[in-house]
């Protein structure tokens, strides 16, 4: 379900000003997730579910003043009307769509390439261990198929986030180098104020050095065209 329509954001769509449609629902368990809410929609009110037509009417509003919309969750594409509402966004806006996904779901993936401008995938670690950061629900394989699929797109990006414990330096060097040169790649930094396990919660981060000397060492060995950070 389409748990809410939030604000403006600066980063959620590179080089865009957009606002965000959230959707309940993961089939991950990832106990550093800083949205359990969405993994578990059963701790979400009903009365906050939105309809594509209430979608569409908050987006009109803003059209104007934002220019993209980013679909993330929870993981969007087990939506059974995603397809639907990205056409409609498509169809009666302006707007460009980003729409964010684990990569779990590559018959849904294609679907909605005809309507997306920019795809967005977790990738949770290296292919070791891919099985624990996502809470012993995937292994590296059952993401494999979608990763060509997205880098066959003029406009996408990977993104890890740095889970003390659960991806390291090693790890990033390991994945990319697995699945090959990328476009763009973001490392993005692990906030712990809220976690789906108790475990990780306030757990320390990795300094922010760490961070950017990882990107370097990215750029350095030529493994993305392009290399970001999100702090």
């Amino acid at each position: 379900m389409i748990r809410s329509l939030t604000g403006t954001s600066l980063i959620e769509y590179p080089g865009k000003i957009s606002s965000i449609i959230f959707i309940a629902g993961c089939n991950l368990q990832c106990p550093f997730c800083h949205n359990p809410e969405l993994v578990r929609p059963d701790m979400l009110d009903e009365e906050f579910k939105l309809t594509h037509e209430e979608i569409i009417e908050e987006l009109l509003e803003r059209e104007g003043f934002i220019e993209a919309v980013s679909i993330t969750g929870g993981e969007p594409l087990l939506y059974s009307g995603i397809v639907n509402l990205i056409r409609k966004i498509k169809s009666e806006t302006s707007l460009l769509i980003k729409v964010d996904t684990n990569g779990t779901q590559p018959g849904r993936l294609k679907e909605v390439l005809h309507f997306a401008d920019y795809i967005a995938m977790d990738l949770k670690s290296s292919p070791s261990k891919y099985l624990e950061a996502t809470g012993e629900k995937a292994v590296f394989s059952d993401i494999q198929e979608s990763i060509p699929i997205i880098m066959s797109q003029p406009a996408y990006e990977f993104r890890t986030t740095m889970v003390p414990g659960i991806v390291d330096r090693d790890d990033i060097i390991e994945l990319l180098e697995k699945i090959g040169r990328v476009k763009r790649y973001v490392l993005q930094s692990f906030h712990s104020h809220k976690t789906l396990s108790a475990e990780f919660r306030d757990m320390p981060t990795y300094p922010k050095g760490y961070l950017e000397n990882t990107a370097n060492i990215i750029r350095e060995m030529k493994l993305a065209e392009e290399v970001g950070i999100r702090f």
